[in-house]
């Protein structure tokens, strides 16, 4: 065990052993497809059967050698657009808990980086770690002043070790690029650019104090939330100063139940927190598992750890706009440069073909109902579409990788917390004030950019609209039918853009596969991927039947 322990720190026997592994499951594809030229259910079986097998074996290999090999492995079960299902799910277990490293290394990291004895400041440390990941260990101390500290070390030599795995990680990228189809398909140098930026990030523990502290500025007044206080002079590269927080995992059920708090409100917190951090621009965090989520005693929520944070930027919101009003104008132009521009489509993809794929699956709606088309003619349509995802270089950016992980895993703890959740009616308020330009930050508004472009049918949201999203199940009677038409655009519209959004945030749910949750992941799916389209679709047969009409009054 020793002899092995020592191995892990010599360049050689770490690159070798990645690369002979990856060497090993690109011979194992090749020979695959080699001996399997007719695809059956027996072959699909098959393969299956030996990617699981491939994914178990870098599971493993993983825990075994710890690393860069966990954080890739995480980072590549939110990657459902690169890896095959079957391989992801085998990774999904994969849990950043390593055995911890004796504390004499970990105070004599901190005492380098204090330039201090560990006394200076501490008046007393536990000195078994309360946590201990890849990247660092937990422990808990008393600060001289009497405040209790949570105290994050980075571990030994994991620099070293990181740096290892990162030449190992490029060789291995190579392979991939240079002996199989997938290069073209994939931007693997962006890829691996983006792989070094996210962990890099988290082994420098002053982007995490910085991360924190912008949350801390950001959710400061946020009802029943707390953000911990972060001590800044204490706090370097590798070591990081923060406030001690009491309490339980956010879905320790147990916990709940002793101190009588209420479920429904705590989801409600969490929910509210989610949706602000996704619609609006600025951070997220990445990983909101519930290690990261705690609830006090008084059930403040509290959230822990911004070592891996994403960014909804203005542009994406524009972006997304831009797809809306697309489709909405049968400007296919637009939706490809949007797609563009959210980093969906790489440049050697043929913008041709895309539009072409997005004109065909729109007017297989309009062309008439959808449920009347018969079997073989959907069956072909929904191949092509597949068959021309896959040949094309679509690739999904890191952050809406990292916004659907994000979203699946608080999906998940949502329901675990309150099982009831209305996702629909809990949303609807902030939708509603999203809609209507009061986002303050960004100042964007659908509604303008589309009244351009369609001499002006969609002025303002109308009081009707705003009375139908406080209370969705009114019923209502319309005394014209010009009434009817101009709240019909703002309803249509609106739907449309809360559809997107919702499908956006299940972008990893639909890609990934969550079986433990499979009942949110189609939920997600049809509320999100299909009320878009038929929203979208049956606005534009609206406004062209309007116009239609009114060029034959």
């Amino acid at each position: 065990m020793e002899v092995k322990e020592r191995l892990k720190y010599i360049p050689v026997y770490r690159i070798t052993v990645i690369v002979l592994m990856a060497a090993r499951f690109l011979l194992q594809i090749f020979w695959f497809q080699k001996t399997h030229r007719i695809w059956t259910e027996e072959t699909e079986r098959k393969w299956n059967v030996l990617l699981q097998k491939q994914a178990d074996v870098y599971r493993q290999k993983a825990i075994e050698l710890g690393g860069l090999l966990i954080k890739f492995g995480q980072f590549l079960s939110s990657r459902g657009d690169l890896l095959p299902q079957s391989f992801i799910k085998e990774l999904e277990g994969l849990v950043d808990r390593v055995k911890p490293v004796p504390f004499s290394k970990s105070r004599a990291i901190i005492e380098d980086d204090w330039q201090a004895d560990l006394h200076e400041y501490i008046e007393s440390i536990n000195e078994d770690a309360v946590a201990s990941a890849s990247i660092g260990e937990v422990y808990k101390a008393e600060l001289k002043d009497g405040t209790t500290a949570a105290i994050k070390v980075r571990r030994y030599r994991v620099e070293e070790i990181f740096g290892m795995d990162f030449k190992a990680l490029r060789i291995v990228f190579w392979m991939i690029n240079r002996f199989t189809r997938y290069g073209k398909k994939a931007d693997l140098p962006a890829l691996y650019q983006e792989v070094v930026r996210v962990i890099s990030d988290e082994l420098d523990f002053t982007k995490e104090l910085r991360n924190g502290n912008q949350f801390k500025k950001r959710f400061h007044d946020f009802p029943n939330v707390y953000i911990p206080e972060y001590n800044s002079n204490l706090s370097t590269k590798r070591v990081l100063v923060m406030e001690w927080i009491e309490g339980a995992k956010v879905t320790d059920l147990a916990f709940i139940r002793k101190h009588q708090l209420d479920r429904e409100r705590i989801a409600k917190t969490l929910f509210d927190l989610c949706i602000e951090q996704f619609l609006y621009n600025g951070m997220f965090h990445s990983d909101p598992h519930p290690g990261n989520l705690m609830l006090k005693p008084d059930g403040t929520l509290v959230v822990i750890d911004f070592g891996m944070v994403g960014e909804v930027r203005d542009q994406d919101v524009r972006s997304i706009r831009a797809i809306i009003q697309g489709f909405i104008l049968e400007d296919y132009d637009m939706v490809v440069k949007a797609l563009e521009e959210m980093g969906f489509l790489l440049p050697n993809a043929d913008f041709e073909q895309v539009k072409k794929i997005l004109k065909q699956s729109t007017d297989l709606y309009l062309e008439g109902n959808f449920d009347k088309l018969d079997a073989n003619t959907m069956n072909e349509t929904l191949e092509e579409i597949e068959g021309f995802i896959k040949r094309q270089p679509i690739q999904l950016p890191a952050d809406y990788a990292f916004l659907g992980r994000a979203s699946s895993i608080i999906l998940g703890v949502l329901s675990t917390v309150h099982p009831q959740i209305d996702l629909i009616e809990w949303g609807r308020p902030v939708i509603k004030e999203w809609i209507s330009g009061k986002d303050e930050q960004s100042n964007l508004s659908l509604y303008k950019e589309v009244a351009k472009e369609t001499a002006r049918p969609l002025l303002s949201l109308p009081r009707a609209l705003v009375e139908y999203l406080e209370d969705g199940d009114k019923e209502r009677a319309w005394k014209t039918e010009h009434q009817q038409k101009q709240l019909s655009h703002q309803f249509y519209l609106f739907y449309a853009l809360m559809s997107f959004i919702v499908a956006t945030a299940g972008v990893w749910l639909i890609t990934a596969e969550v079986m433990a949750h499979a009942w949110i992941s189609f939920t997600v799916f049809g509320i999100g991927a299909v009320l878009f389209i038929l929203c979208l679709v049956n606005h534009w047969l609206m406004i062209r039947k309007i116009t239609f009409n009114g060029r034959n009054q």
